[in-house]
């Protein structure tokens, strides 16, 4: 198969066909006039890759789940190690997104969503959502905090 084959067949495009082949997770052969030709073990690799990828593993997890694909000798220990640290990578973002989903949650029922502005609690909310997101850790404050904070967000906001 040429590479648009390989690439109609798999889902994958070309560009990122070419890219799997320049890290080595693919070895085409080549014919005459230099253009790839493809067996069926490498269109299986690259779904077995682009499934990888949908999943979320990242480039280096999918060369390790390859070599692990590959080595008919391996352990299924090692497959079984990798897919869990996978699922706690999983718990851990789904963790996150709970928490970002309360925040914002709290969000909504804090402000009024009126014509008129609610600036400072919401854009107090606003705030600390995106520095939780660049922290990676979001928090919910309690009411007594949040006057505080706004007034203290608001101070800030005029000597800025």
């Amino acid at each position: 198969m040429n590479i648009g084959e390989v690439a109609e067949r798999s889902g994958i495009p070309t560009k990122t066909i070419r890219y799997y082949e320049d890290i080595g997770f693919l070895h085409p052969k080549r014919n005459d006039n230099g253009y790839r030709i493809f067996e069926e073990t490498e269109l299986h690799k690259l779904t077995f890759i682009g499934r990888a990828r949908s999943l979320g593993f990242n480039i280096e997890e999918c060369r390790a789940l390859l070599a692990l694909y590959e080595d008919k000798e391996r352990g299924s220990s090692d497959v079984k190690k990798i897919a869990q640290q996978h699922v706690q990578e999983i718990e851990a973002k789904i963790a996150d997104l709970i928490a970002m989903r309360d925040t914002l949650t709290h969000l909504i029922t804090a402000c009024a969503g009126d014509h008129r502005p609610d600036w400072r609690y919401c854009q107090f909310w606003c705030m600390s959502i995106f520095l939780s997101s660049v922290l990676h850790g979001f928090c919910l404050f309690d009411t007594v905090f949040e006057i505080d904070a706004c007034d203290d967000f608001a101070k800030i906001g005029k000597t800025a």
